[in-house]
């Protein structure tokens, strides 16, 4: 029965939600244009004292104004946004050649802050390439040879042939769990076939097809008549099929939902009425299965005589019991490494699955995310977690690694739990109902291969390879893209800080003026753009993956970058300063040539000064800056610049710049390395100033 089209279906609805979301500004946007509101009122500020301050002092007015405008446009860096845009935009190609594709620019600030991972297991943490291993029917256990496509392979009871009776309930089971399926195979030669459909179901019908059950024979003899879906909350399916005057109902389902429906068990002397006790025991064997990494599933049946539609009855009633059947499905290659760098990274990784938590666990023990002995707190079944009265601890909270038996709806409480508790959650999804849990989460990762169109347009991130170590690769690249943007930042502003207190402290002294307007505008366009540019592009530093995530809520410039902005300035100035004080009082230049000392100890000053941008626990020679070629690129064309306004024609008279001779390029390069040499002191002083910094600064400069 048709009950809705289109856009008023649920898919529907879903749909019109992502659509109508209105593209917003990312937290990173607005931080940046906040910063440069409030500076540009600062600088403005700054510059209009620095030119009454001049006038007071005797400074000819036109000079002293036309300082101030240069000081004003040299002291806002307007090359900000170009910069972060250039930024923003080689880090996610660089996260796009990783196979991690951005679907919301705030994703990339996201990760750079994410803290926990709630992780699907099937097709994430796992291959998704499931075999039937092992058939539990009531009265003995058979393990299954052959894996993968193949449709060949013996079923053996203790190593040995199982005897009639066992093959004719073994093939029972496989007809009904063959039955109740969506699932297709096409024989393609004697040993092997194409598939399609749920891994799960394709493994139950390869293991039919071992037994010479096909699906297409078995439609064809008994047609379907009605299907009551999965449904993640029952976590049981049902088929509804005609068989000689009567209807066949076939049921699968997690052991644990379908053993409750069933009052008899089939064996080999006939159906036997099931006891409490029989329960017990099937689901102990189902948590064996569990313990050897099995994903269980249960098999029942039922005839209803004499009905020939099978309409208005409830399937689930008065089951026979046939057997339970073991999934192998082998943890992806790189996964527990991806696990140990997020360890490395102080990053959770709590796996989220709807299988049995015995299952699960013994995934979680091969993959690394706990041990055998661990406590059994670290696996908790969702039901269990979200029935509490009670808020979890966050300590509660840090012990769970696994959560089991998850319902789709039942992620979005989790996100909430972790959420609640300070944690900014990544959570991976692949289906149409993981999409709300998937917009709920601080950045939602669905899957690129088998992941849905509305998975998809819910999340921030898509991995097209569906490989979970991917998402690693796009952690730090996030971090790397932050950390760069918060380097030329900082780059920037203490450059800009360097140019005010040279014309502020000159100013207030009513010292000679040690840069002109024009000088002052031909430095913040070549030694302030270009470096900057440099840092944004750069691959960072390795050690990248070895801190603690920032906190969501930590602004870009902290107390202590406000600390070093103020000390590389006070160094940048006091080289330049000195520079010109020595080259008046020591060598005697004029004031021309005086103000050329100045003018390029400032321009070379500012170029070596990139260098104090790199990874505090990296040496000087290696480290990530002098391994980022673009700098290199960027010193060279800024210093045939700088050299190129002293010597060309034109341009030097332009700027009112004279050739400082051997003796000034000698105490330009000398006072220029100054910022330098004590910017790592600089830096461990303002460390020792702000104790409180928290341990995911320790590699930013």
């Amino acid at each position: 029965m048709v009950v809705a089209t289109g856009m008023a279906t649920e898919l529907g609805q879903i749909s019109r939600l992502v659509a109508e979301a209105e593209a917003q500004e990312t937290p990173l946007e607005k931080r940046l244009n906040n910063l440069g509101r409030r500076l540009v009122w600062v600088m403005l500020l700054i510059s209009a004292l620095i030119a009454v301050a001049g006038i007071i002092t005797g400074r000819e007015l036109l000079l002293a104004i036309e300082v101030a405008i240069a000081l004003a446009v040299a002291a806002i860096p307007e090359g900000l946004p170009i910069v972060a845009t250039i930024a923003l935009a080689r880090g996610m190609r660089r996260m796009a050649r990783r196979h991690a594709l951005i679907i919301r620019l705030s994703a990339v600030e996201t990760l750079g802050a994410t803290g926990v991972i709630l992780t699907d297991k099937t097709g994430t943490l796992t291959e998704n390439r499931m075999t039937v291993s092992t058939i539990e029917l009531v009265e003995c256990t058979l393990t299954v040879a052959g894996t993968g496509l193949e449709t060949r392979g013996d079923f053996t009871v203790s190593g040995a042939q199982p005897g009639g009776k066992v093959l004719v309930l073994l093939d029972e089971l496989l007809r009904a769990v063959t039955l109740c399926s969506n699932a297709s195979l096409q024989q393609e030669s004697s040993n092997a076939a194409r598939v399609n459909g749920d891994p799960t179901e394709t493994a139950l019908l390869i293991a039919a097809a071992k037994r010479g059950i096909h699906r297409a024979a078995l439609q064809q003899a008994m047609p379907e008549l009605r299907e009551e879906p999965f449904e993640p909350e029952t976590k049981l399916m049902a088929t509804f099929n005609r068989m000689n005057g009567s209807v066949l109902v076939s049921v699968k389902g997690a052991p644990e939902s379908v053993l409750p429906h069933c009052v008899a068990m089939r064996t080999s002397r006939g159906d036997v009425a099931m006891k409490e006790d029989d329960r017990r025991s099937i689901l102990n064997r189902a948590h064996s299965l569990g313990l050897r990494g099995l994903r269980t599933l249960a098999a029942a049946t039922r005839v209803e005589t004499g009905k020939e539609t099978g309409k208005d009855t409830d399937p689930y009633e008065a089951l026979i019991y046939l057997g339970m059947v073991g999934l192998l499905d082998p943890a992806r290659p790189g996964v527990k490494d991806a696990i140990r760098r997020f360890r490395e990274a102080g990053i959770r990784v709590v796996m989220v699955t709807g299988d049995h938590a015995a299952t699960a666990r013994n995934i979680a023990v091969e993959l690394g995310l706990t041990t055998a002995d661990s406590p059994a707190e670290t696996v908790q079944e969702a039901r269990m977690l979200l029935g509490r009265e009670h808020e979890l601890s966050k300590s509660e909270l840090n012990q769970i690694q696994v959560i089991a038996r998850a319902t789709p709806q039942q992620k979005l409480g989790l996100i909430d739990r972790f959420q609640k508790q300070g944690h900014v959650v990544a959570m991976t999804g692949d289906g149409v109902n993981d999409a709300p849990a998937l917009k709920k989460a601080d950045i939602g990762i669905a899957m690129g291969i088998r992941g849905t169109a509305v998975a998809k347009e819910a999340a921030a991130m898509v991995l097209q390879d569906d490989d979970f170590s991917t998402i690693a690769e796009a952690i730090a690249q996030g971090r790397v893209i932050y950390e760069n943007i918060r380097k030329f930042v900082l780059y920037l502003f203490s450059c800009n800080i360097g140019e005010i207190l040279i014309i502020g402290l000159t100013t207030i002294a009513n010292a000679p003026l040690p840069l002109l307007p024009l000088q002052i505008l031909f430095l913040n366009l070549v030694t302030d753009v270009f470096p900057a540019l440099a840092l944004g592009v750069g691959r960072g530093s390795p050690a990248v993956m070895t801190r603690k995530p920032r906190p969501a809520q930590e602004p870009l410039l902290t107390g202590r970058h406000w600390l070093l902005i103020g000390a590389y300035g006070v160094l940048m100035s006091l080289s330049v300063l000195g520079a010109m004080a020595v080259a008046v009082y020591g060598l005697g230049f004029g004031h021309q040539q005086a103000v050329s000392v100045s003018f390029c100890t400032l321009a070379l000053a500012q170029l070596w000064h990139v260098f104090n941008m790199r990874d505090q626990r990296r040496d000087w020679i290696r480290n990530e800056i002098s391994a980022n070629g673009w700098v290199w690129a960027a010193i060279v064309l800024c210093v045939l610049l700088v050299v190129g306004a002293v010597y060309i024609p034109g341009l030097n008279t332009v700027l009112d710049i004279v050739s400082p001779g051997p003796a000034g390029w000698a105490l330009i390069i000398g006072m220029s390395l100054i910022p330098l040499l004590l910017g790592p002191m600089a830096r461990m002083g303002c460390s020792k100033l702000t104790q409180n910094s928290g341990p995911h600064e320790a590699g930013i400069p």
